[in-house]
């Protein structure tokens, strides 16, 4: 993408038309910003995937003139991605102080820590990058210290909303900065970049304090132990089980280290207030009256190693769940992940405890979202008053009923642009328009290696998953290419080789007969006789099973 003079270009390389690894870069001129850089969990479909990222091969492209990563929370679907961004830019990042302290653990881990240049802000903080002055508003979500962010370029003012909605009763007490952001409008917004995960649900969305009182009445109402399970970053929803406990007279242990994690971290910086004689190890569990004792776990969303499902299937070290302990998911299943939420509380079940879990029923009133609903969204347009106007942060479904509120509250349909990743908002003085487009795509985290996983490693490990593997062994003479040994047929994850003999035997001669004619054709080259004894095989094994396993051929020569 080539530097227009005097023009404002806004993008995504990730968060747009999905769920997770957001990343949003304006640039004016020669000044890049980069907002977010977030991972994302895969599917069943990506098979032994950890991670996704964002590819930003337009940004090492262009790397001397990327000025700043700026971070609006501390979720992971906005901070998942930076070691390995910082592995391949190097650039300073600015975070608020949970947030910075959330990426320092995982800088940490990667051995990054001393190496990179990160920078507290908060909402009064103003940052000069020449051409361009970035500030900050408050705002509130699910995690303390989420800030929007706004570009003061010489054209006009770019506001990113960050994750968002408006508590006014926050557990807290800090409520969104709703006179800044009115100040911010006033001055005029030329573009809006606004969340959208909740364009679908209308009203308001109730306020977290809400939850605190449904939490300590399941905590009265529990006979044995206690074990609740939410976002490990839901610092507010974190604070509340606290409470809960003391006043339930309750002992709390945390499982899980991303739990341990945020919990430590949120203490130290102040958003968390923890009695002194509350927090015991997981040893101490066991030891204890289970009506005197609480557990605060991971793995709300159903994640295999986290420490609710461990429990689920009695795995988990010096803890258990027992009959008529309670267990709370105080969280809702993020799309894609209910069918492991739902084993979880099968296996919960089978273990005769109480489970309180869902939208309905008994857990109504155990989880509020920490996306704005549709009247928190029309109520940020109408704030800021933008002249063009992008929703983020959401399929499409969401994007399109988000440009339906915008008209709603007055902005012309012409000046908003739902956009997919690597699509270019250009703005100059006189018009926005969407005419050209970056490289953006999705890069794959397995293990240590970074994008070394393409798509055909994954279709071959899908074929592998659902087909199984045939591998022969063709032992054939050096000088002339015939076969001095019988072809040795090994099967895995295709059929049960004791019991497929007959079958096993029959590609073994198949493997003899296309050799055998080879050797009269063609001699004993290798690759012929791979792609030869494939394709006979695949035929006799489709004949017989309607399945086709991946068939690999290892020729030894002597």
């Amino acid at each position: 993408m080539t530097t227009l003079e005097n023009t404002l270009s806004i993008f995504a390389l990730g968060g747009i038309n999905e769920i997770g690894k957001n990343m949003y870069v304006v640039q004016y001129e020669d000044d890049i910003f980069v907002i977010d850089c977030g991972s994302k969990f895969p599917d069943e479909s990506l098979l032994g995937i950890d991670l996704i990222i964002q590819d930003i091969s337009y940004l090492q492209q262009n790397k001397d003139k990327v000025r700043a990563l700026l971070i609006t929370h501390g979720h992971e679907d906005h901070i998942g991605g930076i070691p390995y961004f910082l592995k391949q830019l190097n650039i300073p990042v600015y975070a608020t102080a949970l947030t910075a302290g959330l990426i320092n653990i995982k800088l940490k881990e990667h051995g990054l820590l001393r190496h990179t240049d990160m920078t507290i802000v908060n909402a009064a903080s103003k940052l000069p990058f020449g051409n361009v002055d970035v500030t900050f508003f408050r705002t509130n979500h699910s995690i303390p210290d989420c800030v929007g962010i706004v570009f003061h370029t010489p054209i006009g003012t770019v506001v990113h909303t960050g994750d968002f909605k408006f508590d006014l009763t926050p557990v807290n007490n800090d409520a969104p900065d709703i006179h800044q952001m009115a100040e911010i409008g006033k001055n005029g917004v030329l573009v809006l970049l606004s969340e959208s995960t909740n364009a679908e649900r209308p009203g308001f969305n109730p306020s977290e304090i809400t939850v605190g009182g449904h939490i300590e009445e399941e905590f009265r109402k529990a006979k044995k132990k206690v074990f609740i399970s939410t976002f490990a970053s839901n610092v507010h929803r974190v604070q509340q089980v606290i409470d809960a406990a003391q006043k339930t007279g309750r002992k709390l242990a945390l499982l899980g280290r991303s739990m341990i994690n945020v919990v430590n971290v949120a203490s130290e910086l102040g958003h968390l207030k923890i009695p002194d004689d509350m927090l015991i190890e997981p040893y101490e569990v066991g030891k204890m009256s289970p009506e005197k004792v609480a557990i605060l776990c991971t793995g709300s969303q159903g994640e295999p190693m986290a420490a609710l499902s461990r429990l689920s299937s009695s795995n988990f070290r010096h803890v258990e769940v027992l009959p008529d302990d309670t267990v709370i998911l105080a969280s809702s299943p993020i799309p894609g992940n209910e069918k492991n939420v739902s084993r979880i509380i099968d296996n919960l079940y089978l273990l005769k405890a109480h489970v309180i879990y869902g939208s309905g029923g008994t857990a109504t009133g155990m989880h509020v979202s920490g996306h704005a609903n549709q009247e928190e969204l029309k109520l940020m347009l109408t704030l800021m008053k933008p002249k063009y106007f992008i929703p983020i942060h959401g399929e499409y479904r969401m994007l399109y009923k988000h440009q339906q509120l915008a008209e709603a509250v007055g902005v012309d349909r012409e000046n908003i642009f739902i956009i997919n990743n690597g699509d270019v908002v250009d703005v100059d003085p006189s018009k926005a328009y969407q005419t050209r487009k970056v490289h953006a795509g999705r890069v794959f985290v397995d293990g240590l290696g970074v994008g070394d996983v393409r798509n055909i490693v994954l279709r071959d490990r899908k074929v592998l998953s659902e087909e199984g593997m045939l591998m022969i062994l063709i032992t054939v003479s050096k000088t002339d290419g015939q076969l001095i040994a019988e072809p040795d047929t090994i099967s895995r994850g295709f059929v049960y080789q004791p019991d497929a003999q007959e079958l096993i035997n029959e590609v073994n001669e198949v493997v003899k007969t296309t050799v055998n004619n080879l050797k009269a054709v063609n001699g004993s080259k290798r690759t012929v006789i791979r792609q030869h004894v494939k394709k006979s095989v695949e035929t006799l094994l489709f004949e017989r099973t309607k399945r086709r396993p991946m068939i690999l051929s290892f020729i030894i020569e002597i």
